[in-house]
């Protein structure tokens, strides 16, 4: 636990500067107007640099090119079909990344879409694994004022600077708008869900400005986090000694980001809802037979606010009311006409035109009075439509249905109900923000990373759609039949695997999912899937999870269970397709039994798993053991009896099928001379501390499970492999200061591996004995700390990965030499569950400077998975920095974790070497719970 005084000489560690004038934050002192004093804060006129992507070395290029020629051979096969593959390294986009990113607007699952710091709309993701970054430039908030007597005008876009997408000059599209703003004198700040914009005298002197977005993410609250929603709330507070007109505009392009307003028949409907919502639906038509998309934007009517709309205005030359039209009038008159409303929809727009809508709210500010104007954004993107075939509901149907209008009543909910929203999320957070003794960059850094949770390429299905779905051949394609799956599952001794039972399941349609006929009404939550990252297209990719799954399990723990259960169905299945390995050009099936897959797929997630083909990863040694730990950590965790009974099956399978890579059988795994884990151009040799420590871990965490769910003999077997695999590891790794990489006789085996504790790390989060003295644990943290962080531009970059011990970086490929953001905050969480506050904190703080300050690569809401040295990135918007979650975790363990049954790992069970084997054993599970009809243990009551 942090101590009270630890952090006293760091707690100011924001820019004093960067904080806005404290008579503005005074004047914006309600209705949640002002920003938290702990919120990441940037000027709008700061300069978005592009961001440099990482390069391969002459030598690395060497080593890789026979994987390069295979990978772009597969690029192009599956753009034949017309699929993308999950790792392009070939395919750029247009629009550079640049260090213009922000928080990202609605709740999870449905599509996303996200809002940069400047203000523009931008990284398109509502078609599930696609992203455009590109910005939409007529998407836009603008402020138009006038004053009595009329001697004061001002209109501007409140965005700073004119694009080069805007247009020519002195034509009829943006370019004619007001582009005024300069930014000097306003700032954006972010504290995930919510952001401000604040405007400090622009364009107007004598009127302050606050725009507070919201979003409804909401710990714990399953219906409205997956809600495709988001607010703006406008306090306008009038300084000067006349009253104000002020008129605010919402603009937004009938568009899904790229080209697709130009593609035709788009059309665009006023509305007049309820409560005094009104604004305009803009329907989407999409191509490549994706499902439609419907488009809200709306404000609310009040005594002092009027709400006018145009619900059709273009971009070019030729449009019967063009953009500069459209400005012009409310420029003047400072709304539109109320007929508008009874227009009708729009006449579907033709290839190449681009349609757009505009809601005006607007309202008089009394001299040194103050107004709330409030506007909100929907879209309604029912159907989720996989490349082969596979179609959902997404979540948010259970609630609205599937019509496209549904984003009406969506946006008419966020409007009525964003204060109670707010609310909740204060709760949540304000514990937290109000710990004096953390510094503020952990405090902003910790909430928004969350950011990758909407803007990740998350999808939320609704469970009720998956009987619905017809799409069952890719199973009845792929596996054998159920007798088979039996007889060869574990050497047919799997523990309590019954032919009737589970395994057999797995062979009806959508049959990798958890059945949920049964399961009350609050306890469905759906189906969930996020994406590795937005370049690295695979959902759910396990040996990520292992670190980013803290958030689910401490934010959303229902859903981080359910992930769970698809995976423990996917270790007991099997799929026999053949795939080719790109690596090294050999050829094996997609899926074996007992084998954790390293993701639910892509184009056909949970029916066609490991999208991922460089490695053969059914042979990889990361993913069975990080299972097991984390099944273990979430039964440990939640408590939940009924989760452990279901899963169980699995973990024993996951444990046995691990067997096969004891080579020398002391009961130790080794590694088989490739990159067989998720450091995947690391090459390994022997034993390795990740893996190794890993597989410790897993035979506690399965032990410490087996005694709970009452297979004691099972317990027993871990227990005593669990001795003979320490000493061994212990052996052959131990050096008196640290474990090296690996036994192997390479050139790196003595490298100081920062994530070479992962296995200590879920150990300790999760209350189980240390897996190694507490003299041993410490002084690897502190090597690593010395060596790793420190040695890395003076702990101002995070911890590189591989580190020689005479301090010179591991440069034997490009992973070694990288600094993965997920894996330093997760080497800091294993520091504060071993009492090392500060190291840890020290260690986070160099990707903070790095990644999210002012003078570091600007990587703020787009976090990599890496970096080097230099600054070049490898794959933004990862998943991995979730980890800094961990470190949370490590702050504030549960109480169930902190008081759950101690298991002792030290007594050595005497057992013959036959008894030793899993695959030898086969026991009846006694439980104390009551007889479930439908699990795959057997039961004695």
């Amino acid at each position: 636990m942090v101590g009270p005084t630890l952090f006293h000489r760091r707690k100011h560690s924001w820019p004093p500067e960067e904080f806005i004038n404290k008579t503005t934050l005074q004047l914006l002192d309600f209705d949640s107007a002002a920003p938290p004093p702990q919120a990441w804060r940037r000027r709008l006129n700061c300069h978005a640099n592009i961001l440099k992507e990482f390069t391969i070395t002459f030598r690395e290029a060497i080593k890789m090119v026979r994987l390069g020629i295979r990978l772009w051979s597969y690029v192009r096969e599956e753009a034949s079909h017309g699929r993308k593959a999950p790792i392009d390294p070939f395919t750029k986009e247009n629009c550079k990344p640049s260090a213009s990113q922000g928080v990202p607007l609605g709740g999870m699952g449905s599509g996303s879409i996200s809002r940069g710091f400047r203000g523009e709309f931008k990284q398109w993701q509502i078609t599930p694994g696609t992203c455009d970054p590109s910005p939409m430039m007529s998407n836009q908030f603008s402020i138009f004022i006038s004053r009595d007597g009329g001697h004061k005008k001002y209109a501007s876009v409140l965005s700073p600077g004119q694009h080069g997408s805007i247009g020519k000059s002195r034509d009829n599209g943006l370019s004619s708008w007001g582009w005024n703003l300069t930014g000097q004198h306003s700032t954006y700040h972010a504290l995930f869900p919510r952001a401000w914009t604040v405007y400090d005298g622009e364009p107007d002197p004598e009127l302050k400005i606050s725009c507070r977005q919201i979003s409804p993410f909401i710990p714990n609250n399953y219906r409205d986090s997956s809600l495709p929603a988001a607010v703006f709330v406008y306090t306008l507070v009038n300084t000067g000694k006349e009253r104000a007109k002020v008129s605010l505009l919402f603009t937004w392009a009938n568009s899904m980001g790229g080209t697709s307003h130009m593609s035709g028949g788009h059309v665009n409907e006023p509305f007049i809802g309820e409560d005094g919502v009104s604004g305009v639906l803009l329907h989407h038509k999409t191509g490549k037979g994706n499902p439609p998309v419907t488009f809200a934007i709306a404000a609310s009517e009040t005594q002092n606010v009027n709400v006018t709309v145009l619900p059709c205005f273009g971009l070019s030359e030729d449009s019967s009311f063009t953009a500069k039209d459209m400005w012009d009038t409310i420029e003047k008159d400072g709304k539109f006409d109320q007929e508008n409303f009874n227009c009708g929809p729009s006449t579907p727009s033709l290839a190449g035109d681009t349609i757009c809508a505009a809601v005006s709210a607007s309202a008089w500010v009394e001299a040194h009075g103050k107004c709330t104007v409030s506007f909100a954004l929907s879209w309604s993107s029912p159907k989720i439509k996989f490349s082969k075939g596979s179609t959902y509901n997404r979540r948010y149907t259970k609630f609205y249905g599937t019509s496209p209008r549904a984003a009406l009543d969506l946006v008419h909910d966020a409007l009525t109900n964003y204060k109670r929203w707010e609310e909740d999320i204060e709760a949540w957070q304000n514990p937290i923000l109000r710990d004096e003794r953390l510094p503020e960059w952990y405090k902003f850094t910790l909430f928004n990373e969350l950011y990758f949770l909407v803007a990740g390429g998350t999808v939320w299905i609704d469970s009720a759609s998956l009987n619905a779905n017809g799409n069952s051949q890719h199973q009845q394609s792929g596996l054998g039949n159920s007798d088979d799956q039996q007889n060869n599952l574990g050497n047919g001794n799997s523990v309590g695997v019954k032919g009737n039972g589970e395994v057999s399941a797995i062979h009806n349609r959508n049959s990798l999912f958890v059945d949920t006929r049964h399961v009350d009404d609050g306890d469905d939550v759906g189906r969930f899937l996020y994406l590795e990252g937005v370049e690295y297209v695979m959902w759910c990719t396990y040996d990520v999870h292992f670190y980013a799954s803290y958030a689910l399990l401490m934010l959303f723990p229902k859903i981080e269970l359910n992930i769970q259960r698809d995976f423990a169905k996917a270790v007991l299945s099997e799929d026999g397709r053949k795939v080719k390995f790109l690596a090294e050009g050999n050829v094996g099936i997609r899926k074996v039994r007992g084998a954790v897959p390293h993701d639910l797929g892509m184009h056909d997630p949970w029916n066609e798993m490991n999208a991922y083909n460089i490695h053969d990863t059914s042979k990889w040694k990361d993913l069975n053991p990080k299972f097991v730990l984390q099944v273990y950590r979430d039964f440990a965790a939640t408590g939940d009896y009924q989760f452990g009974i279901d899963v169980w099956p699995a973990v024993r399978a996951a444990m046995e099928y691990m067997e096969q890579f004891d080579r020398d059988n002391d009961d130790l795994i080794e590694n088989d001379g490739f990159p067989d884990q998720t450091y995947d151009t690391w090459t390994v040799h022997g034993v390795s501390a990740y893996c190794g420590i890993l597989w410790l871990a897993a035979l506690q965490a399965a032990a410490a499970m087996a005694l709970q769910i009452g297979d004691k003999f099972f317990a027993e077997l871990c227990k005593n492999k669990f001795l003979n695999a320490k000493a061994a590891l212990e052996v052959k790794l131990w050096n008196g200061s640290y474990f090296n990489y690996d036994s192997g006789a390479s050139s790196n085996s003595k490298s100081i591996q920062t994530d070479q504790l992962a296995g200590q790390w879920y150990a300790a989060s999760s209350g189980l004995p240390p897996i190694f003295e507490e003299s041993k644990i410490r002084s690897t943290l502190q090597k690593i700390f010395d060596f790793n962080v420190m040695k890395t531009k003076g702990g101002r970059m995070g911890a590189v990965n591989g580190m020689h011990p005479d301090g010179k970086v591991d440069e034997t490929c490009m992973q070694s030499r990288e600094i993965w953001t997920g894996v330093t905050y997760a080497a800091a969480a294993t520091m504060i569950l071993s009492g090392m506050e500060e190291q840890g904190f020290t260690t986070a703080e160099g990707i903070f400077t790095a990644g999210w300050s002012e003078e570091g690569f600007g990587y703020w809401f787009q976090t990599p998975e890496g970096w080097t040295m230099d600054g070049h990135y490898r794959s933004l918007i990862y998943m991995r920095p979730l980890a800094i979650w961990g470190m949370q975790w490590a702050l504030s363990v549960p109480k169930a974790i902190l008081d759950a049954p101690q298991i002792n790992m030290m007594d050595r069970v005497h057992l013959s070497p036959r008894s030793r084997r899993f695959s030898h054993n086969v026991k009846v599970v006694r439980h104390k719970a009551k007889c479930f009809g439908n699990s795959a243990l057997s039961c004695s009551c």
